[in-house]
């Protein structure tokens, strides 16, 4: 597992950056005391003041490139300002020590003026390394905020593509449903109440489902029915429907509201063409750890060649069943001498 360094909280990052400076300071001044036998009043003043310098430097050079990245073409910038601020910092320094805190003392000021060049180059070391870092942080920061915008705006289309495939398919089940309730209601008001009621239920349903929520086969199948009482009414005793659900499949899960189309599209290819009663049949399995639906419905091979994919209801699935799983193999359609016959698959995720 990877760490994501950019992360880590703001304060954690002033915090060890304080740290840092602290161990630093206390390093160098225990290194003049013990090297050149300075006393801790002049070392601890030359170690702070450096250092107070430098991490001031670094600060200013972390806020700037926060709001200002350079690309690597213009890193030249970033040399030229950590040389600049390396220049003000030695002067600074040496103006500090040299005539305010410790103008007297001869030996510190020799020492002060053998070690300006080494002093020099290490401010400058020192701010670039810290500039250095910084623009690697705030890139690699802007870098997962840039991801993960492209992912938000993939996740929101991704979305907004999958509430209007199941939107176009409700036009046209409402307008047969309410066909049907137009033609009952002169002639037999009670089963119009009856279906509007039902379609009511059906409606709610559909409502309250999320589009990538995964939901048991038992939960969706009894949502199927709803659909199925509604179609019932409209079609009478020519429309038969059995389901066969294999005991194992009942905690098995799918997309939501995924049957339903399909399971209207093989009504339409079934009953429209023919003149008797037709059976459609929904039958569940398990192979190889994955759901497999079966849809069959009859069909005249006289009066209609269905083809592979047929009806915008089979293309709407696929295109849906792509978007959550990203594969395009889950939906398969084919013909046994006068059955037609619509195979999904769906994947179980396992822990």
């Amino acid at each position: 597992m990877s760490l994501d360094f950019t992360a880590i909280s703001t304060r954690k990052i002033i915090i060890a950056y304080i740290s840092w400076w602290l161990v630093l300071i206390l390093v160098e001044a225990y290194a003049m005391v013990a090297t050149f036998d300075f006393g801790w009043a002049i070392a601890l003043a030359d170690a702070v003041s450096m250092n107070l310098l430098i991490g001031t430097a670094g600060y200013i050079t972390f806020t700037s490139l926060r709001y200002y990245q350079p690309n690597p073409r213009n890193a030249i910038y970033l040399i030229v300002w950590s040389i600049v601020l390396a220049v003000f910092c030695a002067i600074a320094h040496r103006y500090l020590m040299m005539w305010n805190l410790f103008p007297q003392e001869d030996r510190y000021q020799e020492y002060l003026a053998a070690s300006q060049l080494i002093r020099g180059l290490l401010i400058w070391f020192m701010i670039t390394l810290i500039g250095v870092i910084s623009w690697i942080w705030f890139y690699l920061h802007d870098q997962r905020d840039g991801e993960k915008r492209e992912n938000d705006t993939a996740k929101l289309a991704r979305e907004a593509e999958l509430a209007s495939l199941r939107q176009q398919l409700q036009p046209h089940f409402l307008f047969n449903s309410l066909n049907s309730i137009s033609a009952l209601a002169g002639s037999k008001p009670e089963e119009a109440r009856k279906m509007i009621q039902q379609l009511s239920d059906f409606l709610r349903g559909t409502i309250k489902k999320d589009d990538q929520k995964l939901i048991s086969l038992q939960e969706e199948l009894t949502h199927l029915q709803l659909y199925l009482d509604i179609e019932q009414v409209r079609f009478g005793h020519r429309l038969k429907t059995e389901v066969r659900q294999a005991e194992q499949t009942h905690t098995m899960v799918l997309p939501a509201l995924l049957l339903q189309p399909l399971v209207e599209n093989a009504i339409k290819f079934g009953l429209y063409d023919t003149v008797g009663e037709i059976t459609i049949r929904i039958v569940t399995m398990m192979i190889e750890q994955q759901l497999i639906i079966r849809i069959e419905n009859p069909f005249d091979p006289n009066t209609s060649k269905p083809k592979q994919g047929t009806g915008f209801g089979l293309d709407s699935v696929q295109r849906r069943l792509y978007l959550l799983f990203g594969r395009n193999d889950l939906l398969t359609t084919h013909q046994i001498e006068d059955i037609f016959i619509t195979e999904v698959r769906i994947p179980q995720a396992h822990d």
